[in-house]
């Protein structure tokens, strides 16, 4: 490895936690220790950052996680980091530890925060994506977004069971408030036979017309809306399709934050590894203000202003194959 230019950063975690940010931060430690840099973690996010509470991080602090689910560094989102006055103490901060670079692992809110120090602030920044809705531009896979999806396959399949054994149709809501990439894969995945997400505005009534034409020889019928489709949710779609289709036994299924927690998957762990072990070698190669992400198994740097949310941005072709092998 090459010298180290950089002698101490600070690492957090912010914004919702996600499967995976304890094997960034593992790699993020264990790269900087290779190569002499010393690493100071924040607790809670920006407010740890703020109320200076910290802890020295060795090899030792990071050992046996890999494999855990949420952050050892806590996480949080923090209004006072959004006030001028926050930002200030948290520059303070910064200066106490004489810290030479910082990585922030977290979502489209968390880099937003990193450029808003940025302005005021002359310290190398760089940030991995965290966040399971997997909704950032600049990368294939967001930390968190493998493992949640797994989940939710999981979980699905266990529905099933109940589905087929009493004939019933289950209406299950997954995360994705903005974003419905969690309900897309998850139910080409889970073998659901239609979806509802925020990005197809109109699809309630093609939903309705779809299960009066599924086969009566159906034993189970699966339905995954994301939470922030405009039809309301499960419970409103679950109730809507008894109105439309009485002789059917319409049941719900919420699956909630048993999304966001668990093991990480072997996928998750490895490109997590890999963000945290790149966003030290950028630090070190002078790089700052951009998101380290995997495209094509290849690093990818993106400005954190580029790294916006994305929405409104399916995979056509995935879309037709649920289409297609729903019926």
């Amino acid at each position: 490895m090459e010298k180290a230019t950089i002698k101490k950063i600070g690492i957090i975690t912010s914004g919702g936690d996600s499967p995976g940010m304890n094997a960034c931060i593992r790699a993020v430690v264990r790269t900087c220790l290779a190569t002499d840099i010393q690493v100071v973690g924040f607790y809670r996010g920006y407010d740890g950052l703020i109320d200076d509470q910290h802890v020295e991080l060795t090899t030792d602090k990071v050992s046996n996680i890999i494999h855990r689910g949420g952050t050892i560094l806590k996480t949080a989102r923090s209004p006072r980091f959004m006030t001028k006055e926050g930002i200030y103490m948290a520059i303070n901060t910064i200066k106490k530890h004489q810290l030479d670079g910082f990585v922030v692992i977290g979502g489209d809110g968390s880099f937003k925060g990193a450029l808003a120090l940025s302005e005021l602030c002359p310290i190398q920044l760089v940030g991995c994506p965290g966040t399971i809705d997997n909704d950032l531009v600049g990368t294939d896979f967001t930390i968190g977004y493998d493992t949640a999806i797994n989940t939710v396959v999981d979980a699905v399949d266990k529905i099933r069971d109940t589905a087929e054994s009493h004939d019933r149709l289950f209406v299950v809501e997954v995360m994705g408030r903005d974003a419905g990439l969690i309900a897309l894969r998850s139910a080409i995945g889970s073998g659901a036979e239609a979806m509802l997400l925020p990005e197809r505005k109109d699809d309630f009534e093609s939903l309705i017309s779809k299960i009066k034409s599924w086969r009566n020889s159906k034993s189970s019928r699966i339905v995954i809306v994301a939470e922030g489709d405009e039809s309301g949710g499960a419970i409103k779609v679950a109730d809507a399709i008894k109105k439309e289709c009485p002789s059917l036994d319409v049941r719900v299924s919420i699956l909630g934050h048993i999304q966001r927690g668990g093991n990480p998957t072997c996928m998750e762990r490895v490109n997590a590894s890999l963000m945290g072990y790149h966003a030290v070698k950028a630090l070190i190669s002078g790089k700052s203000k951009v998101m380290i992400g995997i495209i094509n198994k290849q690093p990818a740097f993106t400005p954190f202003k580029d790294a916006v949310k994305h929405i409104n941005e399916l995979y056509p072709e995935m879309l037709e194959i649920l289409d297609v092998l729903g019926n």
